[in-house]
């Protein structure tokens, strides 16, 4: 995920503020997933579990994140794209909506993980991060979608 984002950066980085601050959020919370998952180069030689607090950091960053995409950015981008054309439209109304399916699986992540009080579910966190991590990729890799087309018609 964090090639892709690189990939992205360098294709889109500097062409526009709002794509520029959302890639840099993207960044802040893919680093911070690696390092409560352990992923290299946050992975450590002891095998222990993150601290409760750096997982609800990263919940509190996974909320942003997301909610930021729905309620700022993805409204942007399609508005942008209604004033470019049909095509665009129809594109970017096929691509919200898919992209909201991937937020029941971070609203879910959060909602177990947040109102941590039994350190024992932590024991499931792997298997979490994992579903997780696929319904990002997945989310991110639709969200490069709607940056392209606002990256061609509208920079």
């Amino acid at each position: 995920m964090l090639k892709q984002l690189e990939k992205a950066e360098q294709r889109w980085g500097g062409a526009n503020t709002l794509i520029d601050h959302w890639l840099n959020n993207r960044r802040k919370l893919l680093i911070n997933y690696c390092k409560i998952a352990g992923i290299p180069p946050y992975d450590s030689t002891e095998k222990s579990l993150p601290a409760i607090t750096l997982v609800k950091e990263f919940c509190d960053q996974l909320m942003d994140y997301v909610s930021e995409g729905h309620f700022e950015v993805y409204d942007q981008v399609v508005t942008a794209c209604e004033k470019n054309g049909v095509s665009s439209k129809e594109l970017a109304q096929k691509l919200v909506p898919r992209i909201s399916e991937t937020t029941d699986s971070a609203l879910d992540f959060n909602d177990k993980y947040t109102e941590l009080v039994d350190d024992k579910v932590l024991f499931q966190l792997d298997k979490d991060l994992s579903s997780l991590g696929h319904a990002m990729e997945t989310r991110f890799e639709l969200e490069d979608k709607l940056l392209e087309v606002l990256h061609t018609k509208h920079s």
